[in-house]
C-alpha cells in the first residue's frame, strides 16, 4: 500500500485531471476514482475514453515533475459505493 505521506494533490492541466497521484517507494501511482451506488456501477461509469485519457495528464505530470517518461508507474482505480466502501483495483488501467 502507497505511504500516504507521499499522496499529491489532484491535478489537472491542459492534458485533463489526475484525482489521486501516489508514490510508492520509486513506483507513480495514478488513480482514477469512480463513485456510484455499487462498485459494479461505478466501474460501469469508467468508459474506455476515460481510461485512454488518464496517459496524456500522467505524461504532463512527468514532464512537470522533470521525471523520465520511463518511470516506473502504475494507473489504478478506486471505486466508491454509496455507503463510502473503497475498492482498489490495480493496474486496473492498462495502455
Amino acid at each position: 500500500m502507497p505511504d500516504a505521506r507521499t499522496t499529491y494533490w489532484p491535478i489537472g492541466g491542459e492534458a485533463g485531471e489526475i484525482d489521486l497521484i501516489f508514490a510508492d517507494g520509486n513506483v507513480l501511482i495514478f488513480i482514477e476514482v469512480k463513485k456510484n451506488r455499487s462498485h459494479d456501477a461505478a466501474w460501469r461509469n469508467l468508459s474506455h475514453t476515460q481510461q485512454k485519457l488518464i496517459y496524456r495528464p500522467a505524461t504532463e505530470y512527468l514532464v512537470d515533475t522533470v521525471r523520465s517518461l520511463a518511470t516506473n508507474m502504475r494507473f489504478d482505480v478506486a471505486l466508491a459505493d454509496r455507503q463510502g466502501n473503497i475498492r482498489m483495483m490495480e493496474n486496473a488501467i492498462i495502455q
